[in-house]
């Protein structure tokens, strides 16, 4: 058996088994290690060597949420939330009806722009959500539907729009790598490339909001928030810190590319302002690490987890196994080119760091098979987009897990990764097999 497939194959079983995603990443490496001959001396290594690949995002989340319970802190998140709550009493006294469809667009735009606008991918989540938290659950809005708001905002969007995030992926990322492997580009608009996946994205997202999660769901109103014990007071100081540091936060993340050093500097407008006393600054930051500490962990564990399949040696090997099965079928060429991209993305979580594992092989394999420049790089871009919704290691799924869950009533497997593998992976295959036969 293939290390890759089997490794990956533990890791969602155990998962839907709901063993912890940590514990079923770091079995399925070593048995992915194991089988692909690396032993357990190697395997090890593998592992660990790749653990310090994750450290910079772990951080980078960890100060993300000191920072979300600074904010909550000066009361900015309280005063959003109660205007909300003015409008849900206006909606039970059979006004503001459409308050839902409200929150649900706002955060659809949030989520968009954070890609091209003002690229600060998942950094708005925890900013953003938790506050909501009491607001969705007096609509009784179904938290899958948000899961799938957010993921489709933070992935459509790069995998579409040559801009922000897009503008990596889609330049510098798909097409270097598919002209690295030999394929002429000059002429190939990559928009266009990706406008039928794109579509497939759309797709799920009117699936999951108007069909499968437009019903009612029950939430207990009562569980505890971190950083919201009761009632915080906020004064026009306070919010005027907050709008300040958050403004601060994101100006200085966009000018060092770095979330790290945006997340500290907010962090420090809020202690030296005094909204943050400096003798609960400990506390707070403390607290808004644990906030966001699963999501760091799981990141760290998934770098390990992918070095040691790049160790195995064994992408290549199913990679040439699926060409085996291809012979001269275009058809079937595709269709396997992205089942083997979906299988090595949610393994990694990264589609970003799957184009260039796959391009080198597949692009010399699709011009074998007669396909289009414009096809072959719909292929690889489609190819690498696959998993990243629904890959239990995916930011993209981890990033809206970790602000729904901030009251402990959203399973991060059962509520975000499997909703949007179903309603983003199944489209973009039968849209991404589309593109490559017609274009």
């Amino acid at each position: 058996m293939n290390a890759v497939v089997a490794a990956v194959g533990l890791m969602l079983v155990l998962s839907l088994c709901r063993v912890h995603v940590v514990v079923a990443m770091i079995i399925g490496a070593f048995a992915g290690g194991l089988i692909g001959g690396l032993g357990m001396e190697g395997t090890l290594g593998a592992f660990n060597s790749g653990l310090g690949g994750g450290a910079t995002v772990a951080l980078s989340y960890a100060l993300l949420g000191a920072f979300a319970v600074a904010i909550s802190k000066s009361g900015l998140a309280h005063a959003l939330a109660d205007r909300a709550l003015v409008l849900v009493d206006r909606r039970e006294a059979g006004q503001g009806g459409a308050l839902k469809w409200v929150l649900i667009g706002l955060l659809l735009a949030v989520a968009i722009s954070s890609q091209n606008i003002l690229p600060i991918h998942i950094a708005f989540v925890p900013l953003l959500v938790p506050p909501l938290l009491y607001v969705f659950t007096r609509l009784q809005i179904d938290r899958r539907l948000i899961a799938c708001v957010i993921t489709f905002g933070l992935i459509t969007p790069y995998m579409f729009l040559p801009v922000g995030f897009g503008g990596i992926f889609l330049k510098e990322i798909l097409l270097a790598n598919v002209a690295k492997a030999g394929v002429d580009v000059s002429g190939v608009n990559v928009t266009q490339a990706m406008a039928l996946p794109a579509l497939g994205m759309v797709f799920g997202l009117a699936v999951a909001v108007f069909v499968s999660y437009r019903r009612k769901r029950v939430y207990s109103a009562t569980a505890p928030v971190p950083g919201e014990h009761g009632k915080t007071p906020f004064s026009p100081k306070s919010l005027v810190v907050a709008a300040l540091a958050v403004a601060a936060a994101f100006a200085v993340q966009l000018w060092l590319d770095s979330m790290i050093i945006g997340a500290l500097v907010g962090f420090v407008i809020f202690s030296a302002s005094g909204v943050v006393r400096w003798k609960e600054a400990d506390d707070l930051f403390t607290e808004g690490m644990k906030m966001m500490a699963m999501i760091g962990f799981i990141m760290i564990t998934a770098s390990g987890f992918a070095e040691v399949m790049k160790a195995t040696g064994e992408v290549k090997t199913l990679v040439d196994a699926s060409a085996d099965w291809i012979g001269h079928s275009k058809a079937i060429g595709a269709l396997l080119m992205l089942l083997v991209g979906l299988l090595v993305t949610m393994g990694i979580g990264s589609s970003f760091s799957t184009v260039p594992i796959i391009a080198a092989i597949f692009v010399p394999l699709g011009m074998q098979l007669g396909f289009s420049p414009l096809a072959i790089v719909s292929l690889i871009g489609t190819a690498g987009a696959l998993g990243d919704a629904g890959s239990p290691a995916s930011d993209s799924t981890l990033g809206p897990t970790a602000g729904l869950n901030a009251d402990g009533q959203h399973n991060h497997i059962w509520d975000t990764v499997v909703p949007t593998f179903v309603h983003y992976n199944l489209p973009l295959l039968a849209f991404g097999w589309a593109a490559a036969m017609v274009l």
